[in-house]
């Protein structure tokens, strides 16, 4: 549908889809892939039709309107694009995935709380100084686990406008049938001004799908002990330890039809990082300094939620 549909068919589909979305109580995702870059000779403008209404269904029914968890179905074609064997993938699928979540989520609840009481955060990195508020937009509890799996993140909205600087993430990223590298964002006033990578035209054209999508929908924190390195597959990749994501599209603040959960590791060996809430470093090279939050470094949180295999 994406490559040939109409927008009239598009119109069709969406209502048929949104009239069954509206009646369900749970929704449960279990994805797999053949083909990651199936969507690469998708023109441009037809991918940004398709996604409007793909992201009117989501973004606007399903996230706010149902109980909701997605998951990815391992296949050949999954350990293919994380570079493994499929043995070594299966291995590795597990371990991402299967945690003990309840201990996790008690593990984190102090960096939630830390979150709940923090107006202006600062990241910054090899090419990257940026500072925007998580005022007000904080979850009060720890999720992980109920609506993604694997799980390992604390996540929350940016307050729309309040961005400024500029960001070079250092992680691959998939959307639109096409490998990114490179990203690099400058914003002011919460806006994308400029944005450039390996294909700077494409991603241009990803960011005016709509007027939103130029602004940041989400920060998030990853911490998933046993997500070591990304696997092209955005699911896992936003929950790598020493990981932040800083996605520009949708959050129940900045609606538009594109999320797009960008990776940048601080691992010291990828060039560190540090995050500072309201003039305080509470992590430095992917590590948590606050004692209350050391608890959540790799080493510690592996023993504490490790999966029974």
């Amino acid at each position: 549908m994406p490559a040939y549909g109409s927008e009239t068919g598009l119109q069709h589909w969406y209502a048929y889809e949104r009239a069954r979305m509206e009646q369900m109580d749970a929704y449960v995702a279990v994805r797999k892939a053949e083909n990651i870059c199936e969507l690469a000779d998708v023109p441009p403008q037809q991918m940004a039709l398709f996604q409007r209404y793909w992201g009117e269904l989501h973004n606007k029914i399903r996230l706010p309107r149902t109980k909701w968890c997605v998951l990815r179905y391992p296949n050949a074609s999954m350990a293919q694009q994380a570079g493994m064997s499929c043995e070594a993938f299966e291995d590795f699928y597990f371990s991402c995935c299967l945690l003990d979540y309840a201990a996790l989520n008690r593990i984190v609840q102090p960096l939630v709380d830390i979150t709940g009481r923090t107006d202006q955060v600062r990241i910054v990195a090899p090419g990257t100084d940026i500072t925007f508020s998580i005022k007000g937009l904080c979850p009060k509890e720890a999720h992980c686990g109920i609506r993604n799996l694997p799980c390992g993140e604390i996540g929350m909205p940016v307050v729309p406008d309040s961005v400024n600087g500029v960001i070079a993430y250092n992680m691959p990223t998939y959307q639109n049938g096409f490998v990114f590298t490179d990203v690099r964002f400058v914003l002011q006033n919460g806006k994308i001004i400029k944005a450039a990578s390996n294909n700077t035209p494409l991603l241009n054209q990803i960011l005016d799908i709509d007027p939103n999508a130029r602004r940041i929908g989400e920060f998030a924190m990853g911490f998933n002990p046993f997500v070591t390195r990304p696997i092209l597959d955005t699911l896992f990749d936003e929950k790598m330890a020493q990981s932040i994501h800083f996605t520009p599209g949708n959050s129940p603040v900045n609606p538009s039809a594109l999320h797009w959960d960008i990776v940048q590791s601080h691992a010291p060996h990828i060039g560190g990082g540090e995050i500072w809430f309201d003039g305080q470093l509470i992590r430095k090279n992917g590590l948590f300094v606050l004692p209350e939050l050391q608890p959540i470094n790799p080493e510690p949180l592996k023993k504490a939620i490790a999966p029974a295999l």
